[in-house]
């Protein structure tokens, strides 16, 4: 009789177990079930796990994803902004496909997903990729989501999460740093794309650029490559009429890697080690003082083993002497002779450099080199040029139209073709007297691409 009462007892708490454990065990989540704190939701794969947990030494509790081998590395955080004070937290999914997170005890909502569609059969999944997804059991297309985690980054970009612009809906995709080690709230800084000109990506504190990894050139972005062949990930980079953005892929699906933005404004790679159970640090964009955006100011280039670090263009002076030689190079430099527009104007290269800030650029993707230093040269506000594309020997027109800005040394950097006056270049030349002149100017707007054609269609001026 003791022996049947105990098999009960242990079927009893079997099933308890199984009950309990049922969000885990099966991956998903329906308007019928919910995660309370303690429980939690595991990826198809195993890779991740949606739940609560404190970060640090906190007391606060949120709903976040981390690793199952790693779980102090939190990749994602619901409610971010609205901590709980206890553990009674529920997750739960409405029949209409919204994500709703409650105080148990009082139903008052914390945070909730949106969703402009409404599910005739919602299911919540947290996929292999770190992905948190809301479907609809009936749809056939499984990438077609009603909502996804991966749309609201934090501090962490995952392979396969974008950074950029949905540009028919409007959605940006950007990472943001935690307040603190112990606080997921947004904190002062982000990485995000400019897509003005020739996109590019920047860090930002609150409103300020602060460091800028450069825009796409056919192989990596121009101010970022270890120069080593990257075995374990490759970036890409899409631009087209619906959207923009930059994402990383893993080669080799075996490997864990993470971008982590902190809340000092670094962003820093790692890549999980098996061996040694521990996150191995694989690169940063912020290697050293150069990377701090326009430190140099206008018309000069950075050179870390110089000293000072800052240098003028050759032909160019600083502008404010006295700042300049106290250490304070932000208001750069200024031609010492003026450009005469088509009067001689010609080119000096710089071989390796970063490009500019290209927020100011305009840009063609078939033209050769030769045309773009004409094209160059046929406009009195280009300053400078190159190839938007380094591959096969370089194709395409980059063209600048502004002060050239945030230009370093860089091991695998490109050339760079700055416009000069004559007498700079040591080039003499006489000129016929003409009663006019013509000017070409481009109107820079928020398009995408001109074509060749559009552009010898600009305005012209007569002086």
């Amino acid at each position: 009789m003791q022996a049947l009462r105990s098999f009960f007892m242990c079927l009893f708490f079997l099933f308890s177990l199984l009950r309990i454990s049922a969000a885990t065990a099966l991956g998903t989540i329906t308007p019928s079930g919910y995660i309370r704190d303690g429980e939690t939701l595991v990826s198809v794969g195993g890779s991740y796990e949606l739940g609560f947990f404190s970060p640090g030494k906190s007391k606060s509790r949120y709903l976040g994803i981390w690793y199952t081998d790693s779980t102090d590395a939190v990749v994602w955080v619901a409610n971010r902004e609205t901590p709980l004070g206890d553990s009674s937290g529920l997750l739960k999914l409405t029949e209409q496909g919204v994500l709703v997170l409650l105080v148990n005890s009082s139903n008052k909502i914390v945070w909730s997903s949106n969703s402009s569609r409404i599910a005739g059969n919602p299911v919540l999944q947290l996929l292999d990729s770190g992905n948190l997804v809301v479907q609809d059991g009936n749809e056939t297309n499984s990438d077609n989501f009603l909502w996804q985690s991966f749309d609201y980054l934090c501090d962490t970009l995952l392979p396969e999460m974008k950074i950029g612009w949905d540009l028919v809906t409007g959605l940006e995709r950007y990472l943001s740093s935690w307040k603190s080690t112990e606080d997921p709230a947004p904190g002062e800084f982000s990485v995000r794309i400019d897509y003005r000109g020739l996109p590019q990506t920047f860090v930002m504190k609150r409103a300020k650029k602060v460091g800028r990894g450069g825009s796409w050139n056919g192989l990596h972005l121009t101010g970022f490559s270890s120069g080593q062949p990257n075995p374990i990930s490759r970036i890409e980079f899409v631009w087209n009429k619906d959207e923009v953005y930059y994402q990383f892929r893993l080669l080799n699906r075996s490997v864990f890697q993470r971008l982590v933005l902190s809340p000092l404004g670094v962003s820093q790679r790692f890549t999980w080690e098996y061996q040694t159970h521990s996150w191995e640090f694989a690169s940063t964009l912020h290697e050293d003082r150069c990377e701090s955006y326009a430190l140099c100011g206008a018309y000069t280039i950075c050179k870390i083993n110089n000293s000072p670090i800052c240098v003028c263009l050759k032909g160019f002076v600083p502008k404010s002497p006295q700042d300049w030689n106290s250490g304070n190079w932000s208001d750069g430099c200024i031609r010492m002779t003026p450009l005469a527009c088509s009067h001689g104007d010609g080119f000096l290269t710089y071989n390796g450099v970063k490009l500019p800030d290209t927020s100011s650029s305009w840009y063609d993707k078939s033209m050769s080199l030769e045309q773009c230093k004409g094209l160059c040269l046929g406009n009195c506000s280009c300053t400078a040029y190159t190839n938007l594309d380094v591959r096969e020997g370089g194709t395409g027109c980059l063209l600048w139209f502004d002060n050239i800005i945030d230009i370093r040394e860089f091991t695998l950097g490109q050339d760079l073709y700055i416009r000069m006056a004559a007498a700079e270049l040591g080039i003499s030349y006489r000129f016929p007297f003409f009663p006019h002149r013509s000017i070409y100017t481009i109107r820079l707007n928020s398009l995408p691409e001109l074509s060749f054609q559009n552009f010898l269609a600009l305005e012209k001026t007569w002086l």
